[in-house]
């Protein structure tokens, strides 16, 4: 495994470019069982797809991926996307956990170095995402990081074989909490 090119630093993770060499370790997070529930998926995603779509999204600039690495040891924890629509500078956020650092409060952070990424340097107007209702730990850790509810979608998604609503949450530049790690970089 090669070692993350670090892009931006928080206390505890870091944003870095993804790694080809990590794919195979993205693509068995993605096909966890948890994760599968929690994105109200169906079916795995096989590797052949997954290889391609990794091929297609390197140069696609409205597709941002970070790899989310421990910052005392360079694990890779996770992973971050900004879906950007950047006719109105708007991304949908979208975020997996390896199954085996869940429960370990690395979602705030991640999402908050998205975040700070996106308004501070990518100069989004706002940034979105969906998340199940019964992922009630999740939608915690969203909120933490800057998010607001915006509404729901009715019966939108599954959760465990049923019907369940997706709880809409969005965060815009002023809702960013603390301190920006990309301003301490610039040293601001």
């Amino acid at each position: 495994m090669s070692d993350p090119h670090i892009l931006l630093s928080g206390q505890a993770l870091a944003l870095a470019m993804p790694r080809a060499d990590m794919l195979p370790e993205y693509h068995k997070w993605e096909n966890d069982p948890a994760t599968i529930t929690g994105y109200g998926n169906q079916w795995a995603q096989a590797w052949e797809v997954r290889a391609a779509g990794y091929e297609r999204q390197r140069g696609n600039d409205r597709f941002q991926q970070f790899e989310v690495v421990r910052l005392e040891n360079s694990t890779p924890v996770g992973m971050t996307i900004l879906e950007v629509n950047p006719f109105v500078r708007t991304a949908e956020f979208v975020m997996v956990l390896a199954p085996a650092e869940r429960g370990k409060g690395h979602a705030t952070e991640a999402a908050r170095l998205t975040l700070d990424w996106a308004f501070h340097l990518a100069h989004l107007r706002a940034v979105w995402l969906k998340v199940l209702e019964p992922n009630k730990a999740g939608a915690r850790a969203y909120e933490k990081a800057g998010f607001r509810p915006a509404g729901r979608l009715r019966r939108s998604g599954f959760w465990l074989g049923e019907p369940v609503d997706e709880l809409l949450m969005d965060a815009v530049p002023e809702d960013f909490p603390g301190k920006s790690a990309v301003a301490a970089a610039l040293g601001s």
